[in-house]
């Protein structure tokens, strides 16, 4: 369970792009693609998370497991509506077609990673309880990756002149991901997961999210007269990480090892309180807590 335990809170954001450059990262394009894969891969992804735990909720005993777990889902739901808002009205004006590359990856989520991916038939039903449990262990995988770049996002000045609004939905989801850090692997353990099975999810977490980031950020960089002609992936995200706009693939690859550690709780990621003292000041989650109170 959290160190320091309070109930999760969904803020209920709204963003306004309408005047978000598509570079939104001053004369840094490639960063600015890389980041914005983000509003390609997680509304259907952060769907998803919720569509588990809805699945999972029931076989969680635990109370207050169970809470964190339902405030889980909330706030994941308003992560995936949040990248949304950005994906059609601010990815499209700058002409930026993702259509076909978010067909597939809902295709993943709903097929492959699905609950009954093999069929729906009486070996697919016999393994839905596994099937969810290997689930689990990769969403825990997942949010490791969610939360260390969540840290990274409301600790680094680098990017503190970036356009205000893009910088503020990065900055809020970076910070509920450190608040809720603990929640995915409290679940796995919780249900039964091993250790040996969260480091192969981490395996599996490590590939597929790298392919993802590469082919997302790829996809809009060859529709972008400026950055056609891009380096590779690895390659471009290792000197956009010694120049400071993104983390450095050393603190990446440490923070997988961590992950590999015997004993290993999320707990010791980043820092709840000053994940709490920017959601405080996020400028789209002040107005959703005045908007909350003039409804009250």
């Amino acid at each position: 369970m959290t160190e320091q335990h309070h109930r999760l809170e969904q803020r209920k954001v709204r963003f306004d792009f309408a005047d978000t450059p598509l570079h939104w990262v001053p004369n840094e394009p490639e960063a600015s693609h890389i980041m914005n894969t983000l509003h390609i891969l997680l509304p259907a992804g952060e769907f998803w998370f919720c569509k588990v735990y809805n699945k999972a909720l029931p076989l969680v005993t635990d109370e207050r497991l169970r809470d964190d777990v339902r405030g889980f889902i909330k706030q994941e739901a308003q992560h995936a509506r949040a990248h949304d808002s950005a994906l059609q009205p601010y990815l499209d004006r700058h002409g930026i077609n993702s259509k076909p590359f978010t067909r597939r990856l809902s295709w993943l989520f709903d097929k492959p990673l699905g609950e009954l991916p093999i069929g729906d038939h009486a070996l697919g039903r016999g393994l839905k309880h596994w099937w969810l449990l290997q689930r689990v262990g990769l969403i825990a995988a997942v949010e490791h990756f969610t939360c260390v770049l969540g840290n990274w996002i409301i600790t680094t000045d680098k990017l503190d002149n970036a356009d205000p609004v893009m910088i503020d939905l990065l900055r809020w989801h970076g910070a509920e991901e450190v608040e809720h850090r603990c929640v995915a692997h409290d679940l796995h353990v919780g249900l039964g997961g091993s250790m040996v099975m969260r480091w192969f999810y981490m395996v599996i977490a490590c590939i597929a999210l790298t392919y993802l980031f590469s082919a997302g950020s790829g996809m809009m960089m060859r529709q972008d007269p400026a950055t056609r002609r891009s380096p590779g992936f690895l390659r471009l995200w290792s000197r956009l990480g010694k120049r400071g706009f993104l983390p450095t693939p050393g603190s990446i690859g440490r923070a997988v090892g961590r992950y590999f550690a015997p004993g290993y709780h999320p707990r010791t990621e980043g820092d709840v309180n000053v994940a709490l003292n920017y959601l405080a000041n996020s400028p789209a989650a002040q107005r959703a807590a005045a908007e909350l109170q003039a409804m009250a």
